[in-house]
């Protein structure tokens, strides 16, 4: 009894549960590498497992709203969860912010991207990679910064959209998009960019990228689903969000 009495004690101490479980979380594709790494800690630190699925936010929503059996959403914007909240499809009062996402123009050809992103206004490449903005947030942003900087009906010709940020990264790192937006922390290895060249784009060029993060209601009672969520917002989950250029 001493024995079982001393474990449990250890376990609440220790944020280990006696009967982990699974979580099923639907993460932006902007938010693959970090979540990676945050289930692998959160696991280790808790027993509980994390089950992600990779995709544009625009489709989870689609997805949810079609029975999809989502516990937490981890959002590439802040509209999509608290659309979702107000539809009753999350739990009301446990959405918040987990990261603030930063959009970069990047190149895998190293000179190809200016540090002022004058390339645009230039014109010489063939393709520019985007995100289909009515799917993806960060690709929304980027037409923003287009029309921002007077470029966007030059620029139309030459855009190849990807359903998700992924494939839209996974366009310009392949080169059959000379240069592309993505999200900074899909080209950032730690905590430096390490590969062909990149314009960071000033954050007053398009509407913040604020992620926001919703416990959906088959989660509400899961134990993995209600930890997850509380382990977002702790130390070892910021540190390594912040590794990836996010800022909190």
């Amino acid at each position: 009894m001493k024995l079982r009495l001393l474990f449990a004690l250890f376990s609440a101490f220790y944020g280990f549960s006696t009967q982990a479980s699974e979580v099923m979380v639907a993460v932006a594709a902007n938010f693959t590498a970090p979540m990676q790494k945050i289930a692998q800690a959160f696991e280790q630190d808790t027993g509980h497992k994390a089950v992600l699925s990779f995709g544009s936010t625009g489709h989870f929503y689609a997805q949810i709203k079609n029975g999809a059996p989502y516990q937490l959403l981890m959002a590439a914007d802040d509209e999509t969860p608290a659309q979702l909240e107000k539809e009753g499809r999350g739990v009301v009062g446990s959405r918040f912010t987990y990261a603030t996402g930063k959009l970069v123009l990047w190149s895998k050809q190293v000179g190809a991207v200016d540090s002022k992103g004058e390339v645009l206004r230039q014109g010489k490449f063939q393709q520019l990679a985007v995100a289909n903005p009515k799917l993806a947030p960060y690709g929304a942003a980027a037409f923003e910064v287009m029309a921002q900087l007077g470029v966007l009906q030059d620029l139309r010709p030459k855009l190849v959209q990807g359903e998700s940020i992924a494939q839209t990264y996974q366009f310009i790192a392949s080169e059959n998009a000379q240069l592309g937006f993505v999200a900074l922390a899909q080209i950032m290895v730690d905590g430096k960019i390490t590969q062909g060249s990149a314009w960071l784009v000033p954050a007053h060029l398009h509407a913040p990228l604020q992620q926001d993060a919703l416990l959906l209601v088959p989660g509400r009672d899961k134990p993995a689903a209600v930890a997850l969520m509380a382990y977002l917002k702790g130390d070892r989950a910021k540190t390594i969000i912040r590794s990836f250029g996010y800022t909190l």
